[in-house]
């Protein structure tokens, strides 16, 4: 099936060939709006799945962004809807087959560190996978990766770097931090929370770690970029829900655009 999506997207997109990759979380798939040379809907493209969430239109973009050819993922598929972990995944295989060598990967989260608030920005240096499932499992390719494969630089340090200044160059403050994911759909309860803070995390999400891991192992580089658009439960008092997380996603989005473009420009 691998080869089979791959095949379908060369014959859409002919000598386009993709250098960098970018994973819209919630809220944040505007800049794809904003370049779009070609777009493929996820339902037309073998293996993939449409998606159900809110703030995810479901496609694959193309484009050239500062000089750059890029493919964006305009909506990710969530292992809470019910895909394989597989599946969840799959489009960051495609990726890496059309060539691909930079990820940049992004989502919506909570802010468990008590310094963040909404809207904020937030680098991603580590992360903690509690969503009881690596994407990993099973047969392994071994013309994409080791089958036991060092996890101990997923997000590339000189990248980070790279984000930072570019930060400073626009003018937009960055935290950095340590993201954790759980599997939602509900939200963390604010036990969980104190759990996670405890252990490390400075975000939660229910998303990014399989993709960012698949990507690593098959050799990319990856960047991660959360945005923070509520205090999790526990950290703030007052009650969670998606309309909130899309609304402070969409009062981050033009230092987001500003940021994306700023990385792909040094890349």
């Amino acid at each position: 099936m691998l080869e089979t999506a791959v095949e379908f997207i060369k014959g859409k997109i002919g000598e386009f060939k993709p250098e960098i990759g970018i994973v819209l979380g919630s809220g944040l798939g505007e800049l794809a709006d904003e370049y779009c040379d070609c777009a493929i809907p996820y339902s037309e493209i073998p293996g993939f799945e449409a998606s159900t969430v809110s703030g995810h239109k479901g496609r694959l973009v193309f484009a050239r962004i500062n000089g750059k050819n890029v493919i964006m993922m305009q909506g990710r598929f969530h292992f809470y809807e019910g895909h394989s972990i597989h599946k969840v995944v799959f489009p960051i295989k495609v990726m890496r087959k059309l060539g691909v060598e930079n990820l940049i990967v992004t989502n919506a989260a909570g802010g468990v560190n008590p310094d963040f608030k909404p809207s904020d920005l937030m680098i991603i240096t580590d992360h903690i996978n509690h969503m009881g499932v690596n994407p990993l499992i099973g047969p392994n390719d071994d013309s994409m990766g080791k089958r036991f494969p060092d996890m101990s630089e997923v997000y590339t340090e000189k990248y980070v770097n790279l984000v930072e200044k570019a930060g400073e160059k626009l003018g937009i403050s960055l935290q950095k931090g340590v993201y954790m994911a759980f599997t939602g759909p509900s939200y963390e309860t604010p036990a969980e929370v104190r759990m996670a803070r405890v252990i490390g995390a400075d975000a939660v999400g229910m998303s990014t770690v399989p993709e960012a891991i698949t990507a690593s192992w098959a050799g990319m580089k990856v960047i991660g970029i959360s945005c923070i658009c509520n205090s999790a439960a526990g950290v703030s008092t007052v009650g969670l829900s998606h309309e909130d997380v899309i609304k402070a996603a969409g009062d981050a989005k033009e230092k987001f655009k500003q940021l994306v473009k700023e990385i792909i420009k040094e890349l």
